[in-house]
């Protein structure tokens, strides 16, 4: 890892803003050369440093209705399971990658109370469904990764929308 430049803070800055803004207009806000943008910004993606991603709103009301419904599922593990075990498992496992197309809209890796926790935002058509998925499907698969008892604690928020800032 290393240490961002007074150029690289200020470009970053503007692409959380929006990322959609392009080079001459991350220079126009930034007063950085468009060029020099468009160097630095090639840079931090090459590093890793810089990912895009896309968001498909899937719900009902606002989307493609494809979805009903929308869980965020908290799944702490117990003590010993790491953060490199379970970026390996959803790495490797090709029945993980199925199950996260399918099922699972966003994922992240945390820490909550000194354990590793995995958070992940589940859709489906009811609330029902979501429960069917993560008991029958999420939950299985990481305990046969893990073992039976490599879960500490599932926590379960029913979401009601997205709020983002344009």
């Amino acid at each position: 890892m290393r240490d961002l430049d007074s150029q690289e803070r200020l470009i970053l800055r503007a692409l959380i803003r929006n990322p959609r803004y392009s080079d001459n207009r991350i220079g126009t806000v930034t007063g950085i050369p468009a060029k020099t943008v468009s160097r630095k910004r090639l840079r931090l993606e090459r590093e890793g440093m810089l990912k895009y991603y896309t968001a498909l709103e899937l719900a009902r009301t606002e989307g493609t209705e494809r979805y009903g419904t929308q869980h965020m599922i908290i799944i702490k593990f117990d003590m010993g399971v790491t953060r490199g075990q379970i970026v390996e498992e959803i790495a490797s496992e090709p029945n993980v990658a199925t199950v996260f197309s399918e099922l699972i809209r966003d994922s992240f890796i945390a820490e909550t109370d000194g354990h590793i926790a995995l958070i992940m935002i589940v859709e489906g058509e009811s609330d029902s469904d979501v429960a069917d998925s993560v008991q029958g499907k999420i939950i299985p698969s990481l305990q046969k990764n893990h073992g039976e008892d490599s879960i500490d604690e599932l926590r379960t928020i029913r979401l009601l929308g997205t709020i983002r800032r344009e």
